[in-house]
């Protein structure tokens, strides 16, 4: 027997086992993926709802619905409001994607871009344009992945 050799891995078998963790590691991450997005699109739903709450509490105390059109204009009038919002959520990708909101004064929409376009959120929302819904695009009733909800 040699005994002037050392046990351990030689270079080649560590690459091979580091390239076949990268390649299970990266499958990983692309399965992961849909279930990220699909988490975002449920915490969009929710954050509508919660905001939906919000927009109660204000009319009870104003008997009217902010007349704002952008999501930052919504937020200040509840805070200023003093019905106990401190804020609302914005989208969860942050950036330029933002919550829609539209009102009349009597009623509101508030909306969302779904990124799943097979989410079955998007059975349940309002489909059109126009003033039916306040200026916020809704998108068409096949095809969309807009998410409103108007009230």
């Amino acid at each position: 027997m040699d005994q002037d050799r050392q046990a351990g891995f030689t270079l080649v078998e560590i690459l091979i086992v580091v390239s076949i963790i990268g390649m299970l590691a990266s499958i990983v991450l692309v399965g992961l993926g849909s279930f990220r997005s699909r988490g975002r699109d449920a915490r969009r739903a929710a954050d509508l709802r919660e905001t939906q709450n919000a927009l109660e509490l204000y009319y009870s105390k104003e008997s009217a619905y902010p007349d704002v059109s952008d999501w930052q204009a919504l937020e200040d009038a509840l805070k200023d409001a003093e019905i106990g919002v401190t804020s609302i959520s914005d989208d969860p990708l942050g950036g330029d994607t933002h919550y829609f909101y539209g009102s009349n004064g009597q009623n509101y929409v508030l909306g969302a871009t779904i990124e799943d376009p097979n989410n079955q959120v998007l059975k349940d929302d309002v489909d059109g344009s126009g003033d039916e819904t306040f200026g916020v695009d809704c998108g068409t009733p096949t095809g969309d992945t807009e998410y409103c909800l108007r009230f």
